[in-house]
């Protein structure tokens, strides 16, 4: 349970598989078109039974996704004694089941101090934003944009990431991670655009953590100089808490949904940088004022860049993409910047070693 929010957890699951089961990395191929693809692997386990000195073996096929190196060691042999016939199995896997999400029910009990609450609170987040720093240096290194897209349910996050990726697919790489209660359906609609897709379905959680991201990002093929984008659970509180390594959070807020919402939510949009204003097509058909929602935004968050955009007409599209790839460009530029020093430095010990 998170103390945070309240939600519910361990129920996780990443493109369909529990993340408990630990599968491997996908196998991802790029066609000629610029599509990307990925393949199960079927590896079949034999088990032998020893039956009253009879020896049988059973081949059990087990789906995983793996890439190309294949290096997953698994040992079989503990035993079990059923009367007068032994089992022999051995499994010597290694899983980390440590979660940022720790079972955290008690916190909701009434003997439980509002002191202890803040202490379990500070201590979930504080392990999220250590994860969170490990995702962004994931990300620095591979020249990753990535950004966290946040908003309410129905805002148009998931019609606004296809016309961006359809928009940019001869331009620059991209990369989605997926998130959401059920379903696959968004990842499905990414995944129609030729870009490669992790689903992850929190289950009863209303949010991603850092720790999923981790968990999502080595199923992804292995860009750089690329965008990844994070779609959200959508939700305006609980995403505002958790750090997932993103170069921004980008708050979408929708003219079908209230102009005050800033100040109804404004933790989310005191932790985004930027505020999208998505579906400007429908404003002739809504009571929205777009001045005074921009004006409650930049109330609580004065840095606040707005852009106004609609996925469906094209309206505003263009600043979002030119922002997109002068971010993608900087997280080029900082790699390259950090593969450059750490050549010098590794130039500069070569050279003092030489001199002793």
């Amino acid at each position: 349970m998170c103390s945070t929010c309240g939600c519910g957890h361990g129920e996780v699951r990443i493109d369909g598989v529990p993340v408990s089961e630990g599968q491997g990395d996908p196998h991802w191929h790029q066609h000629e078109d610029g599509t990307w693809h990925s393949h199960a692997h079927v590896h079949e386990h034999t088990h032998t039974h020893t039956h009253g000195g009879e020896a049988h073996s059973h081949a059990h096929p087990h789906a995983h996704d793996h890439p190309h190196e294949h290096g997953h060691g698994h040992a079989h042999g503990h035993a079990h004694s059923h009367g007068d016939h032994e089992h022999p199995h051995s499994q010597t896997h290694s899983h980390d089941h440590t979660h940022p999400h720790a079972p955290l029910g008690a916190v909701h009990a009434p003997d439980v101090s509002a002191a202890r609450v803040i202490e379990i609170e500070r201590d979930l987040l504080e392990r999220n934003d250590a994860v969170a720093r490990q995702n962004r240096q994931q990300f620095a290194d591979r020249g990753l944009f990535a950004l966290n897209l946040v908003s309410s349910p129905g805002s148009g996050k998931t019609t606004l990431l296809v016309r961006t990726i359809e928009a940019l697919r001869k331009e620059v790489s991209c990369a989605v991670i997926e998130g959401d209660q059920q379903t696959e359906n968004d990842a499905d609609r990414i995944r129609a655009t030729g870009a490669p897709a992790v689903q992850i379905n929190t289950g009863k959680g209303c949010h991603l953590d850092a720790r999923m991201v981790a968990q999502a990002l080595p199923k992804l093929p292995k860009l750089e100089d690329a965008l990844l984008f994070i779609e959200n659970v959508g939700n305006l509180v609980c995403p505002a808490a958790f750090d997932l390594g993103e170069a921004h959070k980008v708050a979408i807020l929708s003219v079908t949904e209230g102009a005050d919402k800033p100040l109804k939510y404004p933790d989310m949009f005191r932790a985004a940088d930027v505020l999208l204003i998505n579906k400007m097509d429908l404003l002739p058909h809504v009571d929205f004022d777009v001045e005074q929602a921009v004006a409650y935004a930049r109330r609580i968050q004065p840095t606040l860049t707005v852009m106004k955009v609609s996925a469906t007409t094209g309206e505003g599209m263009n600043d979002w993409l030119a922002w997109l790839k002068r971010g993608v460009e900087a997280a080029r530029h900082a790699r390259l910047n950090d593969v450059q020093a750490l050549r010098q430095k590794v130039a500069a010990l070569e050279a003092q070693l030489q001199a002793r």
